[in-house]
């Protein structure tokens, strides 16, 4: 069986510390936030088909890489960008991977962008205040910082306009809900489910970095054909068509 358990960083800690109390412990699917609408309707999917009870672990991409690190545990790991799934090949715990998705960073501002922001270069004017995700936890932060280098936006600049950094990009675009923050860089999908309180300023193709995702399954598993069968699953055309619906781009992006 694959069980996934939804757990905060608090019991994740809990769970690496029992690891070595526990010979039986269940197996975990590790998910990117960011990934969270989609990846939940695919899993109670195939959950129904197989009998089984499946649900996610979501946090940032390096929150589950330190999670998987401790626990050497699991059976899946999908993060918000393939960047991590590299990472982990590097290190012995994923033995494959394949594409699901992609993401396109974007600027989302408050309803109406009372602060007239249309550039990247935008977010660095005095009196601005933005989000960001923490680059030492989740993907969408490691990728804002890779798009502000690109574009030789100093990062000094952009830091004097920080008043909040994320551990996931979910935070993100509730903080502009919050009417909080001015600006923040999420995902397109994510800033798809902000249409009442948000507006999205693309970043153009030239100065944007695409983020592949891919699901990796890791060398800990102990079901390695039930987690083979759900990658095949993630990865047919009806599991994509669970990704569209979702505002997910399942080809790459022009």
């Amino acid at each position: 069986m694959i069980r996934c358990h939804v757990r905060t960083a608090f019991l994740g800690a809990l769970l690496a510390l029992a690891v070595g109390c526990s010979q039986n412990a269940d197996p975990v699917l590790y998910c990117g936030a960011g990934i969270r609408p989609p990846v939940s309707e695919i899993a109670e999917e195939f959950g129904r088909r197989h009998g089984i009870t499946v649900e996610c672990d979501y946090a940032g991409s390096e929150v589950l890489m330190s999670r998987i690190k401790l626990t050497d545990r699991g059976d899946l790991y999908m993060p918000g960008d393939v960047h991590y799934v590299e990472l982990a090949e590097k290190e012995g715990l994923v033995t494959s991977k394949q594409t699901v998705c992609y993401f396109v960073p974007v600027i989302m501002v408050r309803k109406g962008n009372p602060k007239d922001i249309h550039t990247l270069a935008d977010l660095a004017k005095p009196g601005i205040k933005i989000g960001l995700g923490d680059p030492e936890a989740c993907a969408i932060g490691r990728k804002a910082l890779k798009i502000f280098e690109k574009n030789n936006i100093p990062q000094a600049d952009i830091d004097r306009n920080v008043a909040f950094r994320s551990v996931t990009v979910n935070e993100l675009g509730n903080h502009i809900k919050l009417d909080t923050l001015d600006a923040v860089i999420v995902w397109d999908a994510v800033a798809a489910y902000f249409p009442d309180d948000g507006e999205i300023v693309p970043i153009p193709r030239e100065q944007n970095i695409i983020s592949t995702v891919a699901i990796g399954t890791l060398k800990s598993t102990e079901n390695p054909e039930l987690a083979a069968k759900f990658v095949e699953f993630i990865t047919s055309d009806e599991g994509k068509a669970v990704f569209k619906r979702h505002h997910y781009a399942t080809t790459l992006p022009d």
